[in-house]
């Protein structure tokens, strides 16, 4: 798949913190990816967000082309600990884009999660009961 996304001009900038859960498993994913791109399709919302190495945007199915809301300038190696949270800029792009910002801090995770979950090698691990010696007394 490829898509060739325009910016209009920019709106706003705000920084943010991204949850490690979230960044983690979006990078996970983008380590996974063949391209060094991913397309994670926020069904609830009609928007795809696309991530690359350098940022994540965010397209509505109405217009296709044009990146509503970027998100930017991830910091992790700011953080102490990959369970941190990770600082990033969103920039936007439509003057609707601070509403659709609230929605996709919510509906963005559950896309990730859905998308992990049917790509990763790890959703197939299996639990291995082992038997324990016991010792007698």
């Amino acid at each position: 798949m490829e898509i060739t996304c325009y910016r209009d001009t920019e709106l706003h900038r705000d920084s943010h913190l991204l949850s490690a859960l979230v960044y983690n498993t979006a990078h996970v994913l983008l380590e996974h990816s063949k391209d060094g791109v991913v397309f994670v399709p926020i069904r609830s919302m009609q928007f795809l967000a696309v991530i690359d190495r350098e940022e994540i945007v965010f397209l509505d199915a109405e217009h296709k082309n044009l990146v509503d809301i970027a998100w930017q300038n991830f910091r992790p190696q700011q953080r102490k600990a990959l369970t941190d949270p990770v600082s990033y800029e969103a920039v936007f792009y439509n003057k609707n884009a601070k509403e659709t910002m609230k929605r996709l801090l919510v509906e963005f995770p559950a896309a990730l999660n859905v998308m992990s979950a049917k790509d990763t090698p790890l959703s197939t691990a299996r639990i291995i009961k082992l038997d324990r010696n016991q010792t007698k007394d």
